[in-house]
């Protein structure tokens, strides 16, 4: 968990980007400084960004921007989730060179923000708000999650186009994420139908989990395939239907973001 310290000295690293880059480029230093240094704090920052993103004609973004603000304030577990999310984006991202990235360019950063805000409204039984949350992040982003979906801390989601995780869905800490990945159900089942993923997976892109089934910690689901039943803790698995076809060794595949399957003979 990040302490009120650390998310500070965060801040502080992101504003002096964001001032190397004004200097670097000027033609966008009134966006620079509307979305960053005129913020006092990291929390208004995430607040203004979102609420401009996903505001509408009828739907004004200083509306939204109070309620993002409650939500990120009622706890001091959502903004620390959110600034794990942002080192998790620089520190996986080899094509991110600056913490100020994420916040500024990122959708798959702003959507899991903008997820979280909705989870908390849904927690709150807000849930027509939530929705629209939902909704406009799909529109804006291309990122749908449902706000049921339980998501923890550290996910990086990488591009985040097509990305979509249904209303039972677990995804635990550290777990990455890449464009097209369906977290679904099987059809019009109800109740809990959704995936489980647990901590350090690594979910390549296009690949489709589908049903109530639970993908182990540490596992590795290649692209393109589709898996219909549990993956093992710490196994690979590729292929339409998905089948086993080695092991992570010890490894952190979310940690490590590496794509390429080496079939066991």
């Amino acid at each position: 968990m990040e302490d009120k310290e650390s998310i500070k000295n965060i801040w502080q690293t992101i504003q002096e980007e964001t001032e190397r880059r004004v200097k670097a480029e000027p033609v966008l230093a009134s966006f620079f400084h509307t979305t960053v240094l005129e913020h006092s704090s990291f929390s208004s920052a995430v607040a203004d960004l979102i609420a401009n993103d996903l505001g509408s004609t009828s739907v004004q973004p200083m509306m939204l921007i109070s309620v993002i603000k409650d939500a990120i304030n009622s706890s001091d577990e959502i903004l620390a989730a959110t600034v794990i999310d942002l080192i998790a984006a620089k520190e996986k991202d080899p094509s991110c060179r600056y913490l100020s990235e994420p916040l500024l360019f990122f959708k798959g950063f702003k959507s899991l923000q903008s997820h979280r805000v909705a989870s908390w409204l849904w927690q709150n039984s807000r849930h027509t708000l939530a929705h629209y949350f939902q909704s406009r992040t799909s529109e804006v982003y291309g990122v749908d999650i449902h706000p049921a979906a339980k998501l923890g801390k550290g996910i990086m989601i990488d591009h985040g186009t097509g990305v979509v995780i249904g209303e039972t869905s677990v995804v635990e800490d550290n777990v990455s994420i890449f464009q097209g990945v369906t977290l679904g159900g099987t059809g019009k089942d109800i109740g809990d139908r959704h995936p489980k993923v647990r901590e350090g997976v690594l979910l390549s892109a296009s690949s489709t989990i589908l049903g109530n089934v639970e993908i182990g910690r540490n596992a590795k689901i290649a692209a393109g395939s589709v898996v219909l039943n549990d993956v093992r803790e710490g196994t690979t698995v590729a292929g339409v239907p998905a089948r086993e076809v080695g092991k992570s060794e010890g490894n952190v595949p979310a940690d490590e973001i590496d794509h390429l399957i080496e079939k066991e003979n």
